[in-house]
């Protein structure tokens, strides 16, 4: 029985003409792209998920022990691309290095120059310019992990916005079709016109069916992306702490709870 519908349907497509057609694969391809970028989303967040964590986890520990750990931990992290704490962790590392190396000299004659002037605000000064080489390194990373997370998240969000009408349009040709092939045919009864009306609904139904999961996944994704630029705004800020005064944020913290 189900077969036999499904047959009547497609058979009412291919009866409306090449829009019928246009309109069925266009709603067809819009299916099968948004099924396939929600599925890979779907994994790619269950695999961060699990990455984050175990990232996390390893390199607070190694920052409390030697520096030596921390090595290993940044370079067994670095060849997962798929992670974006570990490449924001080695960004704010990198910047914090490259700031000490290439700064080191200059700061060396300008503290020199300020202890001939008996003057104590070049070292602050620089240890404020060296917290904001960090920090906008750190900003850096974050944006460009924002919009890596949003790749794709334009098409659920067309299909979602557009598949309705798109379906909707689909019907109303339907009908046109149905209608005047029954005014050709010369029967206006209501069970000559009840089969076709219906049928050319079926683009409608066939069209919600494309938007609603593309809304439902767009919404779930937006929610997702924005909970872990929250987790990595607060690793960046941990981080910053960490490189800026050698002692990470939550080993302070524990410290001060058992005193």
């Amino acid at each position: 029985m189900q077969a036999e519908y499904l047959l009547d349907n497609l058979k009412f497509i291919s009866q409306g003409g090449a829009v019928s057609i246009a309109v069925a694969a266009m709603l067809l391809s819009m299916s099968i792209g948004s099924w396939t970028l929600m599925v890979t989303k779907a994994i790619q967040g269950r695999c961060l998920k699990s990455s984050n964590m175990v990232f996390l986890t390893r390199f607070w520990q190694a920052s409390s022990a030697s520096p030596s750990s921390m090595a290993t931990v940044m370079d067994e992290n670095l060849n997962k691309a798929e992670n974006p704490f570990a490449r924001l962790a080695a960004q704010g590392i990198n910047a914090a290095e490259h700031h000490k190396r290439y700064t080191a000299q200059l700061l060396a004659k300008r503290l020199d120059a300020a202890a001939a002037k008996d003057d104590g605000s070049t070292a602050l000064q620089e240890h404020s310019r060296h917290d904001e080489f960090i920090a906008q390194a750190l900003r850096r990373v974050i944006s460009q992990e924002a919009m890596q997370l949003e790749t794709g998240l334009t098409l659920l969000a067309s299909v979602g916005s557009i598949a309705p009408f798109i379906g909707l349009f689909g019907t109303v040709w339907g009908i046109y079709h149905a209608l005047g092939s029954i005014a050709v045919g010369g029967q206006a009864t209501v069970d000559k016109i009840a089969g076709p009306v219906g049928e050319a609904l079926i683009m409608t139904a066939f069209g919600l069916a494309v938007a609603i999961p593309a809304v439902l996944a767009y919404n779930a994704l937006v929610r997702g992306n924005r909970l872990l630029m929250g987790e990595m705004e607060t690793f960046a800020h941990d981080l910053h702490t960490y490189l800026t005064t050698g002692v990470p944020l939550a080993a302070t913290m524990t410290a001060a709870d058992l005193s």
